[in-house]
C-alpha cells in the first residue's frame, strides 16, 4: 500500500486527515507551524515532517488544504515543495480554493515530472469535513483521479471528475456564485418576515417545505435568527472565493452582476470586524447598515 501524506492540518485539513489516518493508520503530515502537526499526530498517530519536500519523498498520494494561490505554490513547487522530491507515478491532489490558471499552470510542472496533479476544491465546510461528507469536484487526468479517489472517498459523500486541469476550480466557483445569492435572498427574506411581524419561525417551517427550500435554509436559519455567526464558513474565506470568481468572469466576459453585489456586502461585513463570521452573516448586515 502507497504511503499517504497531508500538508495543511487547519478546520478542514485536521478533519480530512483525521479520516485518512483511520483508515490507512500510517499518514505522514505536515504543517507550517509545527507544534500543530506535532499536536495532530499525537492525537491521530502518523508521522509529523519539517517540510513539503520531506513529504513528497515518503509518499505516492500527498493531499493539500491550505490558504491560497501562493500557499499551493509554495508547497508544490517552491524550495522545499513536493516536486523537490516526490517519485514520478506520483499524484497531489489540492483540496484548497485557488485560481484555475493556477491549478493548470502547477498541473503543467508535475506532468513534465510525470506526477499527477489533482485541482479538488470542496463543499460542506467545516460541518462536512468532520462528519467525512464532503463533495468533491475535481479537475485533471483521469488515471491520477482514479489513483486518488478511495482516499478521497474518506471523507467525502460525493467525488465527481469534471473534466481536464482547472475544471473543479470552475466548478467551485459556480458553487460560490449559487451559495452568494442564496444567503442573500434568505437574509432579506427573514428580515421581511421580521419587519412585517410574522413568527419567522412559522415562515420557515412553511416555506422549507416548498421551492424555497435550501441547504442554506435548513442549516442556518436558527444561527441566523439568533444573531449568531461564530462559526460555519468565514467572510474572509467567501470573499477570496468570490473574488477569484469575478477575476475569472472578467477575464471571460461573464456577467456576474449579483456575485458581485453580495461580494460588496461582504465587504460592509469585514468592515463591521466580521471577518470570521458565518457567511449567513449577510442578515446582520441588512439590520446593522
Amino acid at each position: 500500500m502507497s504511503n499517504k501524506g497531508f500538508i495543511g492540518l487547519g478546520v478542514m485539513g485536521s478533519a480530512m486527515a483525521r479520516h485518512i489516518a483511520t483508515k490507512y493508520s500510517h499518514l505522514i503530515v505536515f504543517n507550517r507551524t509545527m507544534d500543530k502537526a506535532n499536536s495532530w499526530v499525537q492525537v491521530n498517530g502518523g508521522q509529523a515532517v519539517s517540510n513539503a519536500a520531506e513529504v513528497g519523498e515518503l509518499c505516492e498520494q500527498v493531499f493539500l488544504c491550505v490558504g491560497n494561490d501562493e500557499d499551493v505554490k509554495e508547497v508544490v513547487s517552491g524550495e522545499e515543495g513536493i516536486l523537490q522530491s516526490m517519485k514520478k507515478g506520483g499524484v497531489i491532489v489540492d483540496h484548497t480554493t485557488i485560481s484555475a490558471d493556477i491549478s493548470k499552470e502547477l498541473s503543467e510542472l508535475c506532468s513534465a515530472k510525470e506526477i499527477g496533479f489533482i485541482d479538488a476544491p470542496v463543499s460542506g465546510g467545516q460541518a462536512g469535513a468532520e462528519s467525512g461528507q464532503l463533495t468533491v469536484m475535481a479537475g485533471g487526468e483521469e488515471k491520477y483521479f482514479d489513483m486518488a479517489k478511495e482516499t478521497i472517498a474518506c471523507y467525502s459523500k460525493f467525488i465527481k471528475l469534471m473534466g481536464p486541469s482547472g475544471s473543479g476550480q470552475l466548478t467551485k466557483m459556480v458553487n460560490q456564485i449559487c451559495i452568494a445569492g442564496l444567503i442573500q435572498s434568505l437574509s432579506e427574506g427573514i428580515n421581511f418576515s421580521e419587519e412585517v411581524g410574522l413568527n419567522t419561525n412559522e415562515v420557515i417551517e412553511v416555506i422549507s417545505k416548498g421551492a424555497a427550500q435550501s441547504w442554506q435554509m435548513e442549516n442556518r436559519w436558527e444561527t441566523m435568527l439568533q444573531d449568531h455567526y461564530d462559526h460555519g464558513f468565514a467572510v474572509d474565506h467567501m470573499r477570496k472565493d468570490l473574488d477569484l470568481v469575478i477575476e475569472e468572469a472578467n477575464k471571460k466576459e461573464i456577467n456576474v452582476d449579483l456575485t458581485k453585489v453580495v461580494n460588496e456586502y461582504y465587504k460592509d461585513i469585514q468592515g463591521m470586524g466580521g471577518n470570521r463570521w458565518d457567511t449567513s452573516s449577510l442578515l446582520k448586515r441588512l439590520k446593522e447598515l
